[in-house]
């Protein structure tokens, strides 16, 4: 296994240590190189996927003949719940890399499995979209290869922390990648929604619900109601409303540096606050939940060269023009005016 230059390694560990939120670059949306070699593995396979189990049994032995240590999870879900009930046990030390075989949700359960020691993380997509997941799946050997040589660049993805505090008191805390939800029951009228920064009011919201989405959570749930798409390292959150009546209710963009709270102001039944899809906790009126920046961020691994704009291209269909050849900006040519003398 090749080793990094000493000086490469060094602008590594400065570029890709979790513990800092870092601010993007405007010209490589705040990516980082990976740091040095690698020695113990984790690989988390969601097994439902028969492909997944296919897989499974060729990258296991390949990973063998090149890391020292590698531990395979055939039942990620499983692994998930174990590790839940055994939060705030002594555990041992994490592995120096997570390889996750499903869709974005495997990661999801991932990052929720280790909240509270963020882990280097590549995944290999097997679901129907996977933004979270950078390599596909008939290329692991490449994308594996690159992140044990060092090669992978670090997106932080930063995380939202959630505390619900009811009106009895009861506290709840959860921490989210993509998104934290509020939405109403199937068959209750629409919520009405306080929401501040800090201490200054906002707005109130009468919807079907709200949602606060991370950059990484963008391209999820807050995407299908109409939010926009962040580059996946900007420290920012959306806040799109989900069906509101008023249609001058639209999409916010808010900096993540200060606290944001979501009260129930108006329901006619139990609503209830999604984290990040996985996470299920009732609300009634007159509760709160309060939102705020993670102190770390997520060290996700992207291989070199395929980009967050190149996932959307494929992945949501993009085309530059109907037309196979027809873009000059995909061709290199100059634009050319059209019949009324503009661009």
């Amino acid at each position: 296994m090749s080793e990094m230059p000493r000086a490469d390694r060094a602008r590594a560990r400065e570029s890709a240590s979790p513990s800092t939120p870092s601010t993007p670059s405007t010209t490589d949306c705040g990516r980082g190189a990976t740091g040095p070699a690698i020695e113990r593995v984790l690989v988390l396979a969601d097994s439902e996927k028969p492909e997944v189990r296919g897989l499974l049994g060729a990258l296991a032995p390949w990973l063998r003949t090149r890391v020292k240590t590698v531990a395979v999870e055939p039942d990620a879900r499983a692994f998930y719940r174990r590790r839940a009930e055994a939060a705030g046990r002594a555990e041992e030390e994490p592995p120096g890399l997570l390889v996750v075989l499903g869709g974005d949700g495997a990661i999801l359960g991932a990052v929720r499995a280790f909240g509270a020691t963020p882990v280097p993380t590549i995944g290999i997509n097997f679901g129907r979209v996977g933004f979270l997941a950078s390599a596909e799946a008939g290329h692991w050997q490449e994308a594996l290869s690159e992140a044990l040589e060092g090669r992978t660049v670090v997106e932080p993805r930063l995380r939202l922390e959630a505390e619900l505090k009811s009106s009895d008191g009861t506290l709840v805390r959860g921490t989210a990648l993509n998104d934290v939800v509020m939405t109403r029951g199937a068959f209750q009228g629409l919520l009405e929604i306080a929401l501040k920064i800090g201490d200054e009011w906002v707005t109130d919201y009468r919807a079907d619900g709200l949602i606060v989405a991370t950059a990484s959570g963008s391209t999820a749930y807050s995407l299908a109601s109409g939010g926009p798409i962040l580059a996946p390292t900007m420290q920012d959150l959306v806040v799109t409303p989900i069906c509101p009546q008023a249609l001058s209710h639209r999409t916010i963009v808010l900096p993540s540096s200060g606290s944001l709270s979501l009260s129930i102001t108006s329901a006619s039944g139990i609503t209830t606050l999604v984290v990040d899809g996985q996470g299920f906790f009732p609300m009634r009126q007159g509760d709160v939940v309060r939102l705020r920046r993670h102190p770390e961020t997520w060290p996700l691994l992207a291989r070199p060269g395929e980009d967050f704009f190149r996932r959307l291209r494929e992945r949501l269909g993009w085309r530059g023009s109907f037309e196979p050849d027809a873009s000059p900006a995909r061709a290199g040519g100059p634009l050319e005016p059209d019949a009324g003398g503009t661009l």
